[in-house]
C-alpha cells in the first residue's frame, strides 16, 4: 500500500506537471501533540507532507501524501504514510459552455482516493465539486462525494471494513496584507457521515478542521512570494477516526514551495 500510494502520487505530480495550465507542488512540515483515539496517549508527532495542485484543458488535480512519525512506539501512526487524490473534471471545460451562475463559478465531476499504509486503509470518493465566486478569495470550493470502503480488513492486519458513507468538505484560500506583509489563511473543513464496521460496531460521524495561517517569510526577506511561509495550523477533529475521542491542536508550520 505505502509504495502504490507513493508511486501513484509520483506518477500524478509528473504528469500533472507536464500537461498543466498551472501547477503547485509544496512541501508541508507539521509538527503538534496529538492523541491515538484508541488509547488516548497524546504524543508529539512530526507530519511530511508533500503537496500538488494543478490545472489543465479538462479540470484539475489535487493530491497530497503524509509520512507521520510520532515519539511514540504504540504501533499507530510510527512511520506511516497516507495520501488522498482527487481529480475534477470541470463540465465548462469539457462542454464548451459556461456553467456559471450567481456565485457559482463552475461545477465539476470528481474521483478521488484516500489511503493509509499500516492500516491497509483504502476508500474511493467519486462525487460533484463546485467552485465558488468570492471576493478576495483565491479559491472556495465545496466537494460532496460518496465514501466508498476497500478495507482490507481485519483477516487481512488491517482496519475493519466498513459500511459506505459520504462527505462533505469545504475548501478555502484567502491571502490579506498588513502593511508590506503578506499572509494567507488557508485550509478545510470536513464531515463524514456514519458508518458501522465489519464486527457492527459504530463508526461515529466526525467533523475535521484544519485551518492554517501563515505569514510570507519569504516576500519579507525578498525572496519570491509564496515560496517560504511560516505559520500555525490547528487542527480540530470531533470524534477522531470514528471514535469518541475529539482533540484540537495546536501545529507550528512551514510550508516551502518549489
Amino acid at each position: 500500500m505505502k509504495k502504490t500510494v507513493a508511486f501513484a502520487a509520483i506518477c500524478l505530480a509528473s504528469t500533472s506537471s507536464q500537461a498543466a495550465n498551472w501547477s503547485n507542488t509544496a512541501l508541508h512540515l507539521n509538527n503538534g501533540d496529538f492523541k491515538n483515539p484508541f488509547t488516548g496517549q497524546e504524543s508529539n508527532t512530526t507530519i511530511a507532507s508533500l503537496q500538488h495542485a494543478s490545472a489543465y484543458n479538462y479540470g484539475d488535480n489535487f493530491f497530497f501524501i503524509d509520512y507521520i512519525n510520532d515519539a511514540t512506539d504504540d504501533g499507530y501512526q510510527d512511520k506511516d504514510f497516507y495520501g488522498e487524490w482527487y481529480s475534477t473534471f470541470s463540465l465548462s471545460k469539457i462542454s464548451g459552455k459556461d456553467m456559471s451562475y450567481g456565485a457559482i463559478a463552475d461545477i465539476g465531476l470528481t474521483a478521488g482516493f484516500n489511503a493509509a499504509g499500516d492500516s491497509k486503509v483504502l476508500k474511493y470518493l467519486p462525487g460533484v465539486k463546485v467552485n465558488w465566486q468570492a471576493p478576495g478569495f483565491t479559491f472556495l470550493s465545496t466537494l460532496v462525494t460518496a465514501y466508498i470502503d476497500d478495507n482490507d480488513g481485519v483477516a487481512r492486519g488491517g482496519a475493519p471494513i466498513e459500511t459506505n458513507s459520504w462527505m462533505l468538505d469545504v475548501a478555502w484560500g484567502y491571502p490579506f496584507s498588513i502593511g508590506s506583509q503578506k499572509f494567507n489563511v488557508t485550509g478545510h473543513v470536513e464531515y463524514i457521515a456514519e458508518r458501522e464496521n465489519e464486527f457492527g460496531e459504530d463508526v461515529k460521524a466526525w467533523i475535521l478542521a484544519q485551518p492554517i495561517i501563515t505569514w510570507d517569510l519569504g516576500n519579507a526577506i525578498s525572496m519570491k512570494e509564496n515560496t517560504l511561509l511560516l505559520g500555525l495550523e490547528w487542527q480540530y477533529w470531533h470524534n477522531k477516526l470514528g471514535t469518541d475521542t475529539t482533540e484540537s491542536v495546536p501545529q507550528f508550520h512551514v510550508e516551502w514551495t518549489f
